[in-house]
């Protein structure tokens, strides 16, 4: 108890702390040759993987921050740490003033933690069984337990799912339940690892939605990881990227542009089958007199573009929005490589 009160004695605004956390994995080398089976038995070689390589950042309570970069890059292996199902190599690591390796039990009280690809609903019986078993485990509060589920049952929309069993759920359903589940005990902070991974249209705007609105008037710190790109742009005001276990960027979607050129798309539509020629732009299709280009606005200033469009005829409409946000990680990812 006495880490626990040290811990609200000092108030702070970080809800993330990682100073210079390195994380290696020994891989055992095997071979099943005759002679590779003796040698293993004699003198076993072993590869040391480093997962994270000197990572230092931080996250403000109440800030959205996706977490992204290519397989393999550390993602899932940061979030562990955080929820301290790993352990560190090396480094100091704070969640919400706490050590997740020394205060675990204290810090899990604060912490949700959601994995796409895993559920702790029970599989053979009702949804709101599994609420009921974590409310007793947990000793969540009486009133604050019926708070939250009756918050939960509205803006996720599973009041029709609660005696339904959780083998019986689509995949999307049963997302929404395990994040319900989760956020019954008012978690300060919650780490999301691919929450959206293999949801239908419908299903994921809704996660979406109600991420957003927990976190812009619950205040709720978030943390998430997804392969969609588009979807943390929507989410998210703040992106760390990861690759070969370094932080490569930290800051905003829009700075992610500017890194690769504030990549632009201009939509023309034209009359009588007029072809504009755009220079430094790439035609990206072309169909029924609409003609799709990409532009690099870094090159091509957008004043400078309106008056060139501006001297042709046949012109009808134009249409100019940010190029995808998928576009332009492809093409950092590739610088990268590199």
């Amino acid at each position: 108890m006495l880490k626990e009160a040290q811990t609200d004695m000092f108030p702070t605004d970080s809800a993330v702390s990682i100073n210079g956390v390195t994380k290696t994995f020994t891989q055992w080398q095997r071979d099943n040759t005759g002679k590779g089976i003796l040698k293993n038995l004699l003198k076993p070689e072993k590869r040391v993987i480093t997962a994270l390589d000197n990572v230092s950042f931080e996250i403000k309570k109440g800030e959205f921050a996706a977490y992204a970069g290519p397989n393999g890059a550390g993602k899932s292996t940061t979030m562990k740490l955080l929820s301290g199902m790993l352990l560190a190599t090396s480094g100091d690591i704070s969640v919400l003033s706490m050590s997740p390796q020394k205060q675990r039990r204290f810090l899990m009280n604060r912490l949700g933690v959601l994995f796409g690809n895993r559920t702790e609903l029970w599989w053979d019986h009702p949804v709101i069984q599994s609420f009921e078993w974590k409310k007793v485990v947990w000793d969540i509060p009486e009133n604050v337990y019926r708070q939250n589920l009756e918050m939960v049952t509205e803006l996720l929309d599973i009041k029709g799912l609660l005696r339904t069993f959780a083998r019986e759920l689509s995949l999307g359903q049963r997302m929404r339940a395990d994040l319900a589940m989760m956020l019954l005990h008012s978690p300060d902070l919650i780490l999301l690892d691919e929450p959206t991974l293999g949801l239908d249209v419908v299903a994921k705007r809704q996660m979406i939605d109600f991420l957003k609105k927990i976190n812009r008037e619950n205040g709720v710190t978030i943390i998430v990881t997804s392969h969609d790109m588009d979807d943390l742009e929507e989410m998210a005001q703040r992106i760390l990227m990861i690759t070969d276990g370094k932080i490569a960027y930290d800051g905003s979607f829009d700075g992610l542009r500017i890194i690769t050129g504030n990549l632009t798309r201009i939509i023309i539509t034209t009359e009588n089958g007029f072809m504009p020629e755009l220079e430094n732009a790439n035609l990206l299709s072309s169909e029924n007199g609409v003609h799709e280009f990409e532009i690099d606005l870094a090159k091509t200033p957008i004043k400078q573009l309106m008056r060139l469009l501006s001297e042709f005829d046949g012109i009808c409409d134009v249409e100019i929005k940010k190029a995808p946000i998928e576009q332009v990680i492809a093409r950092l990812y590739e610088s990268w490589r590199h």
